[in-house]
């Protein structure tokens, strides 16, 4: 199952902003929160009150939290791979490790008493395979993405997929960032270009950043990087449907009812005998047998990739197929044009693999 996060930096915020935000978010559904020592510079003592007190607070609302470190905050709270109380004193649900101990120690770390799962860095080429077959304990490792806070230097694409893919082939459950585009959001360091970790998704709608995180099929659990979130965007999260791939639909003008019933009220799956023209939702056509969908005129002499198109009464045998266009076809009067993804979403055409479950926002 799939879970949301917002991240909270109780240390450039008060204690007040941050439990309404927190209280804001577990009102939609929010259940995951990251966090960050790695810019705390307090004595330890105040640290391990102050956050103890964030940890039971959050608790309250039904969050996990992930807490960042690296070897440098370990030393600072007097604890080691090998004596992880004052983490389990703050009552920390994961250690993320941004930065790494000893082969011998990363391993030992996974075996830790309190069983804390242990959170790798998954945007770098670590061989937790080796450790695996070291005798790490796969059952307490978990994976997450880094977020970049200066603009152009997130994860390519390409690069975000090799690492996510290495990692979901080991079994372990992998997390990601992406970024509110509120005014004044922030994060642990004074960059202000918001949080994601993949290029890519910078200044992208945030329900957009995370539907494209979700086409992947390799991502389970998706953070917000940067603070504070607006309310819109929060509910645009939890309303993302997360057991299909869905498009944002311009639609034609003159589309019909009947063709909206097709577009809306219809499971699609694409055929697994795919064509490199379209993706086929043939579903619908048992209904459309022994009913109409007569020609409408369409002044495009050629679909484009991104066009959504409707067989109507001129292909009688393929009738109310849905067709998604991913190559250029000419118009031969035997589609109707209902309407086209929007531009910025086409990236999530290219996710959707044959027999993939699809489907349109309204």
């Amino acid at each position: 199952m799939h879970r949301m996060g917002i991240s909270v930096y109780p240390e450039h915020s008060t204690e007040e902003k941050d439990y309404a935000y927190m209280k804001l978010a577990a009102k939609y559904g929010f259940t995951r929160i990251f966090t960050c020592l790695l810019s705390v510079n307090e004595p330890k003592e105040i640290i391990m009150k102050k956050f103890t007190k964030f940890m039971n607070q959050a608790h309250e609302l039904g969050f996990i939290v992930g807490v960042d470190t690296n070897p440098d905050v370990f030393r600072h709270l007097g604890a080691s791979p090998l004596n992880l109380k004052p983490f389990a004193d703050m009552k920390v649900d994961i250690i993320r490790l941004d930065g790494h101990f000893s082969d011998m120690e990363d391993i030992a770390i996974t075996h830790n008493p309190y069983e804390i799962p242990i959170e790798f860095n998954a945007s770098s080429n670590t061989a937790l395979d080796l450790m695996i077959e070291r005798g790490a304990n796969k059952q307490n490792m978990i994976v997450c993405h880094n977020f970049y806070p200066e603009k152009y230097t997130g994860l390519g694409w390409n690069k975000f997929m090799e690492f996510t893919n290495k990692y979901k082939a080991l079994g372990l459950p992998v997390a990601a960032f992406v970024s509110s585009n509120n005014e004044n959001t922030f994060g642990p360091w004074p960059v202000y270009e918001g949080l994601p970790t993949c290029e890519m998704h910078r200044g992208l709608p945030i329900d957009l950043q995370v539907r494209h995180l979700l086409a992947t099929n390799s991502i389970d659990d998706i953070l917000i990087g940067n603070a504070f979130a607006s309310e819109d965007e929060l509910r645009a999260v939890s309303q993302v449907d997360k057991t299909k791939i869905t498009f944002k639909l311009n639609l034609s003008d003159d589309v019909t009812d009947e063709e909206k019933n097709i577009i809306y009220n219809y499971p699609h799956f694409g055929r697994g005998d795919a064509s490199d023209y379209m993706v086929r939702s043939s579903v619908p056509r048992s209904d459309y047998q022994n009913k109409t969908i007569p020609y409408r005129k369409c002044d495009k002499k050629f679909f484009h990739k991104g066009d959504v198109v409707i067989v109507n009464d001129n292909l009688s045998h393929y009738r109310g197929e849905l067709q998604i266009v991913t190559m250029d076809i000419p118009n031969s009067g035997e589609r109707n044009f209902v309407g086209r993804i929007e531009e910025q979403e086409l990236i999530l055409l290219e996710l959707l693999k044959p027999e993939y479950l699809f489907g349109f926002i309204k």
